[in-house]
């Protein structure tokens, strides 16, 4: 359900490649090492917001409630985007971006994926096609990102024999950066398509042919892994039945895909999206449960805001900053291994980076929202409970190799600031906070974290932390209206 485009550690290392000393040592303390200031130092105390200031509190558990691992939150783009100079060692800006977000995956797919045709002999960068250098190019910017990539080859009007060809010189090219191949975009779309005859086009004969597919690659690629089936909806019909068909033997991820909505309709609005939305939360519980029947994992290996390019002034606002956090950890605590966030081209719609024909223009604001997710690191989940008088506020906590808590909370009430109170159940010693704003929640450009944008080269320079009032296990700071804060706790 992507829009093609036209052709017209985590190590910090990666993540604070672009900030400065002092920044730099503020956000390592906060996000992996021990932070030593003692409970009572000040260095820079959180100013108090203006405008309305309710109550709000923050209880943080012991139970578990999810995990979040390597390589979560990554990015897709449609295959023909091999056919520009978007993803090659060349482009430094695009590079830095990715780089800003840690280390991740990429998911080369989308609806272009089965108009791509393998051409072994040919000169690249060539609509329609994928030739050799094409993979050589993308192998140099996974180089350069330290980024893996599932890679998805055409199942719709392609042939076995050429996919597996394609596969094979992939696997070779792309070494240790392939992560896994799928076969095909959304089939269970291909009838309404016109790829197949809507008749006779379903479930069965999609497994039929993508069985002669997997079998020519893995004879070709032997120890390639293979995901699938990338269908979006259709879960209990087509999802789960494929997996239960084809098993563990055959797939290694269980892949779907996921939007909130249409982006043509008048129902998708900036309000629709940050509220919560119970079909994701139905979808979790199928997808965790079917992946489970057969032992594997499950991701979102395609995920927006609104399909059909996104919802314009929403899918590229405000909104879609507070609403990715939210969405990133949904997924975190329905069991799913990552999601890869589509994206692509200079429209008006969803992208988390912008680009005119590869090369960057800017970061969207959805991109902050998935950049202050990546900030609160890999670890496992604990329950948060928040009460804040019915306001629409969130929050999640994530315990650090360290020991130490990382929460982020979102506050998504238009108006009214939070002097917020966090139980964080441990002692505490220290903490400290950084801030993402926006201007409204309709705006489409301002977002910042801590008082920084993130440059076109993914450079990011955010301001000192805010230091937090600490005092036994209890924090005390503020959560202004329409903003989100990651809290370090040592």
């Amino acid at each position: 359900m992507t829009r093609i485009d036209s052709p017209t550690p985590i190590t910090r290392r990666t993540v604070l490649g672009g900030l400065g000393a002092a920044a730099t040592h503020a956000l390592l303390s906060g996000c992996g090492g021990v932070n030593s200031r003692p409970i009572g130092y000040y260095a820079n105390p959180q100013p108090v917001p203006s405008g309305p200031l309710m109550s709000a509190s923050i209880s943080v558990s012991n139970s578990n409630s999810g995990v979040i691992g390597p390589r979560f939150a990554g990015l897709s783009y449609d295959k023909v985007s091999m056919s520009l100079p978007r993803f090659t060692p060349q482009n430094t800006d695009l590079i830095g971006m990715f780089r800003t977000l840690g280390h991740s995956m990429l998911r080369i797919g989308g609806n272009s994926v089965d108009l791509m045709h393998w051409a072994p002999n040919g000169t690249g960068l060539t609509s329609g096609e994928i030739a050799p250098s094409d993979i050589d190019a993308l192998a140099g910017f996974l180089d350069a990102t330290e980024w893996t990539v599932l890679y998805s080859v055409n199942l719709a009007t392609s042939t076995p024999a050429a996919a597996a060809a394609e596969v094979a010189y992939a696997a070779q090219s792309l070494g240790k950066y392939l992560y896994g191949i799928e076969f095909g975009n959304e089939p269970n779309q291909y009838g309404a398509a016109n790829f197949f005859p809507a008749s006779s086009w379903n479930l069965r004969t999609f497994e039929q042919l993508w069985e002669q597919f997997r079998t020519a690659t893995v004879q070709a690629t032997p120890n390639v892994v293979v995901t699938g089936p990338a269908v979006v909806e259709d879960i209990s019909s087509w999802t789960i039945p494929f997996a239960q068909y084809v098993g563990r033997q055959q797939i290694a991820l269980l892949t779907e895909h996921y939007y909130r909505g249409n982006g043509q309709s008048p129902s998708s609005t900036a309000a629709e999206l940050i509220s919560p939305d119970p079909a994701l939360m139905a979808e979790l519980v199928a997808l965790k449960a079917g992946a489970a029947s057969i032992g594997i994992p499950f991701r979102f290996a395609e995920a927006n805001s609104f399909y059909d390019g996104g919802a314009i002034g929403v899918s590229n606002s405000y909104a879609s900053s507070l609403w990715v956090i939210d969405f990133l950890f949904n997924v975190a605590q329905g069991g799913g291994n990552g999601v890869n966030l589509t994206g692509g081209g200079d429209t008006d719609g969803y992208t988390p980076i912008a680009d005119n024909d590869g090369a960057v223009v800017e970061a969207r604001p959805e991109y902050y929202g998935t950049l202050l997710f990546s900030l609160a690191g890999q670890g496992t989940l604990f329950d948060t409970t928040v009460s804040a008088s019915g306001l629409d506020v969130s929050a999640y906590a994530v315990e650090r190799p360290d020991g130490g808590l990382n929460i982020i909370a979102v506050n998504k009430d238009t108006t009214r600031n939070l002097q917020l109170t966090i139980e964080c159940g441990q002692a505490v010693r220290s903490a400290e906070l950084i801030v993402m704003t926006g201007p409204s929640l309709e705006a489409t450009s301002g977002v910042a974290i801590q008082g920084a944008m993130v440059a076109q080269n993914g450079s990011f320079t955010p301001g000192a932390p805010y230091t937090a009032t600490a005092s036994d296990g209890t924090v005390s700071c503020y959560l202004g209206a329409l903003s989100a804060a990651l809290i370090q706790i040592a």
